[in-house]
């Protein structure tokens, strides 16, 4: 598909889920991409912990590509651009501390030099081909955050990336009303809106609000204090910090994008007086009543901070009559990992406080006032609901509709959408799909090494090594291996079965895939008898 005389949108990733944002606008035979994000491993994916949106669509077409601009740092929107973005052989735009983030990921790669990295700043214009591109601050739980404002001769488009309505954000510009309502004096064809709070009947808090309630907590707890939060909530850190101050305890960072972050926000002129961090071996000498931690692991991640001190694997250490601080909010399908992390805290005697019995986190998006709200100022022709799960998705399309809005377009990944001219509407499918980071190793998520590794969790595996004599009779007796495979104390008769099913199995054959395929069903199905389970089979034939 080539983006003729029209106006077009196409998401790649971050429409039916939240996370992995990735969306491109066609006009005019270009291209013009709008973050390129990831998300974490789930039960799908095992062995897995980060997950890439697949842009083969515009890598096929990247001479048409006229930029990559980020409206923030969060992984969700910036997370991929160290594995993708050479690929791509394309200028990204980037306000200051995005872009810091995104230097620092691109060196940990090796990369710097390699991908153009241009800084902007609020309220620049950038010509990029048919687009002309203004960031439009906005406030949300990182610095830095903005809508995008994108003119094209076919029509406005308000893409608003994250965000929410916070009067007194403890970093960043508060949204400026006055801003978003000359934007939608302007006229504004399409706003393609977060949808991820759209259940939500209130709005979403100010920043400032969570210092109370976290003091309160922290205050309240007679030893250690560990608080999680999201690395990237550099608003977060800031209240945390305070409260360490105000509760005369010192601080302990866990977990090396808490430190990153730290960095590249003092680098840029955020989180300047965040109090100086005390090393391990000194913070557990400290009284326990002195120590405050903050720590990645929030959402259950078992090779974080949080999920390394609760096993006891970490040189922090917590125990009866300390608390962990869940300052973040549960993501949807992080359920399980985070109920783990928390009943190994039990164990410990640790007592853990979420949102639920304090008021220790605002989210960063808008609820639904905030969207009727946004709706009034910019007045779109049309609403394209993004960043959500469908049902947030048809939800704020019903929000918007009742509202006011003329129109609501749900789609999903893939889905090409022609704007202008004439009536929006879906105008075919492109291919979208996920690729894994899998150790160093980018592997399609549907790829074979992924269904063999579910097989393999699901089902086990049997190896099985076939000798034999230049007449192709056996040289010895097969040697069967089982992993995963559910015999537990049957497993020398199991084994002894295995290895007589294999020999009656081996005929005197030339066609060798014939005879390994011969011994793979046969193995299996002895196991099925055995198990009831179908595992996977590997044969190896050697011959002497």
């Amino acid at each position: 598909m080539t983006s003729s005389k029209e106006l077009i949108f196409l998401a790649l990733g971050g429409s039916g889920e939240i996370g992995m944002n990735a969306n491109l606008y066609g006009c005019d035979g270009k291209w013009l991409m709008v973050d390129c994000g990831m998300t974490f491993g789930e039960q799908d994916y095992p062995g897995i912990d980060l997950i890439l949106p697949d842009l083969e669509f515009i890598e096929k077409k990247r001479k048409d590509l006229v930029g990559l601009v980020l409206t923030h740092g969060h992984e969700d929107h910036i997370g991929a651009i160290p594995y993708l973005a050479a690929d791509l052989h394309v200028p990204l735009y980037a306000t200051p501390f995005t872009a810091g983030l995104i230097a620092h990921k691109l060196e940990e790669e090796g990369l710097t030099g390699q991908v153009p990295l241009r800084i902007i700043h609020p309220d620049d214009v950038l010509e990029l081909g048919p687009f002309r591109v203004r960031p439009v601050p906005l406030a949300h739980s990182i610095p830095e955050s903005n809508g995008l404002l994108i003119e094209t001769p076919h029509g406005r488009i308000f893409h608003t990336g994250d965000w929410k309505l916070d009067p007194t954000p403890v970093l960043g510009n508060p949204t400026s009303p006055e801003k978003l309502r000359a934007i939608g004096d302007l006229g504004v064809d399409v706003m393609v809106c977060d949808s991820t709070n759209a259940f939500t009947d209130k709005v979403s808090g100010s920043e400032a609000e969570v210092f109370d309630g976290l003091l309160g907590a922290v205050t309240e707890a007679p030893g250690r204090v560990l608080v999680t939060t999201f690395a990237s909530n550099a608003a977060r850190l800031h209240t945390i910090g305070r409260v360490a101050e105000e509760s005369g305890r010192r601080i302990a960072v866990a977990g090396r994008s808490i430190e990153r972050y730290l960095k590249v926000a003092r680098a840029t002129g955020y989180l300047t007086d965040f109090p100086e961090t005390v090393r391990y071996y000194e913070a557990m000498r400290l009284p326990r009543k002195e120590l405050l931690v903050v720590a990645t692991g929030g959402q259950g991640e078992p090779r974080a901070a949080l999920g390394r001190i609760a096993a006891g694997q970490h040189e922090l250490k917590l125990a009866e009559n300390d608390t962990v601080i869940f300052s973040s909010r549960q993501i949807p399908g992080n359920e399980n990992a985070v109920g783990r992390v928390m009943n190994q805290l039990a164990d410990l005697g640790v007592r853990t406080v979420t949102e639920r019995q304090a008021h220790v986190h605002v989210s960063g998006h808008p609820g639904r006032p905030e969207l009727v709200q946004m709706y009034d100022w910019i007045r779109p022709k049309l609403l394209i609901p993004v960043h959500g799960e469908r049902r947030h998705m048809l939800e704020q399309a019903r929000l918007g509709l009742s509202s006011g809005i003329p129109g609501a377009l749900v789609q999903k990944n893939g889905d090409l959408i022609r704007l202008a001219p004439g009536d929006p509407k879906k105008v075919g499918e492109e291919r979208v799909g996920r690729l894994v980071l899998d150790g160093d190793v980018i592997l399609p998520a549907d790829g074979t090494t992924m269904n063999e590794r579910r097989r393999i969790a699901f089902q086990g595996v049997i190896a099985v090594s076939i000798v034999l004599r230049s007449n192709g009779n056996l040289a010895a007796d097969p040697v069967v291996r089982a992993v995963g495979v559910p015999v537990e104390e049957d497993r020398d008769d199991f084994i002894r079965d295995a290895q007589a099913t294999a020999a009656k199995a081996v005929t005197p054959i030339k066609d060798e895939d014939k005879l390994r395929e011969n011994v793979r069903l046969a193995v299996r199905r002895c196991a099925t008898l055995w198990t009831g389970k179908k595992p996977n089979v590997e044969v190896m034939v050697t011959r002497l």
